[in-house]
C-alpha cells in the first residue's frame, strides 16, 4: 500500500525530531572554535590547535586521547594505525572531498571551512540542549500547502551577501528564482542548488512569532521545464534554532511572503 501524503509527512518530521537530538546531532554543538594560524589552545580540548593552507593542525600526545576517525589514518604523520594522534596531524575541513573527523572520549570534533576560515566544531551527546529537548512544534499537516512551481536559473550563478545569526555578513550563493500560486496569490523566492534539489532560507509573516526567526526548504530537483513541488509542510527550523554555535544565514532580499505560512515547524521544545 503507498503511503499517504500525510503520512509520509509524519515519517519525515518524526525523522527530523530523531536526528536532531541523535548523540551527536544539531543539539549536541556546544562550540565552534575559529582557528588563528599560530597555535593555541582551546577550551576544555588537550592539543595545541592551528590553521594553515591545507587544513587544522593539531599537535597532541598520545596520553591526551584523541582519534581521527578516517580511512588510512595510520599512513600519516602523528597517527597511530588506530589513529590515536601522538605528535602533528592535519585534519582536514568539510569542505574537502576527504574530510575528516576526530573523536576524543564521547565527544566529536569536526573542523569546518566558512568562507576561508577554519574552525572546529565539539559535539557532546551530553550537551544541556539535548537533555531538555521535548520535540519539534509544528502545524498539522494540510495539502494546501503544497503547491506547484516553477524553477528559473539564473543566466550565472550569483553571490548575495546576507547577514548571519552571529551578526557578520556573508555572500550566499544564489542560482535561480521558483514562482508559485498560494492562497491565490503569485510569489517567487530566491533559491540555490543542494546537488540537483534547492534551497532556500525565507521568512513569513509568523517568523519571530509563532515560528523562528526563518526557516530552510527544500524542493525536489526540477524537471527539463523546471516544475518542481515546494510543500511548506517540511518549512523546517534552521540548526541555529537548536544551538547557539551555528551560523546560519538570513533570508535574501525578496524572501520574506507577506502572508501566514501556518505550515512546516514551529519551534523547539524543552522540558
Amino acid at each position: 500500500m503507498t503511503a499517504t501524503a500525510a503520512e509520509e509527512w509524519k515519517h519525515w518530521s518524526d525523522g527530523r525530531a530523531a536526528a536532531v537530538s541523535a548523540p551527536h546531532g544539531h543539539l549536541a554543538l556546544t562550540g565552534t572554535h575559529w582557528l588563528e594560524p599560530e597555535p593555541g589552545e582551546l577550551p576544555c580540548l588537550p592539543g595545541r590547535w592551528w590553521t594553515d593552507s591545507e587544513g587544522i593542525r593539531l599537535r597532541a600526545v598520545a596520553a591526551d586521547g584523541i582519534v581521527i576517525a578516517r580511512a588510512g589514518v595510520g599512513a600519516g604523520a602523528g597517527a597511530a594505525a588506530d589513529g590515536l594522534v601522538d605528535g602533528e596531524v592535519l585534519l582536514r575541513p568539510d569542505t574537502d572531498p576527504a574530510a575528516d573527523v576526530a573523536t576524543l572520549g564521547d565527544l566529536r570534533l569536526v573542523p569546518i571551512e566558512r568562507e576561508g576560515e577554519l574552525a572546529l566544531r565539539v559535539f557532546d551527546p551530553a550537551a544541556p540542549g539535548r537533555a531538555a529537548f521535548a520535540g519539534i512544534s509544528a502545524y498539522p499537516y494540510s495539502p494546501e500547502w503544497a503547491v506547484p512551481a516553477v524553477f528559473t536559473p539564473f543566466a550565472d550563478d550569483q553571490a548575495v551577501v546576507v547577514p548571519n545569526v552571529d551578526g557578520r555578513e556573508r555572500p550566499m550563493e544564489v542560482t535561480g528564482r521558483i514562482a508559485f500560486t498560494l492562497v491565490g496569490e503569485h510569489h517567487t523566492l530566491t533559491v540555490s542548488r543542494a546537488g540537483d534539489r534547492l534551497t532556500g532560507v525565507i521568512a513569513d509573516a509568523t517568523s519571530g512569532r509563532d515560528t523562528y526567526r526563518f526557516r530552510f526548504i527544500t524542493l525536489p530537483a526540477p524537471d527539463t521545464d523546471g516544475r518542481t513541488v515546494l510543500d511548506l509542510n517540511r518549512a523546517y527550523l534552521p540548526p541555529c534554532a537548536f544551538a547557539d554555535h551555528y551560523i546560519c544565514p538570513f533570508p535574501p532580499p525578496g524572501n520574506r511572503l507577506p502572508l501566514a505560512v501556518e505550515a512546516g515547524e514551529k519551534q523547539v521544545l524543552t522540558r
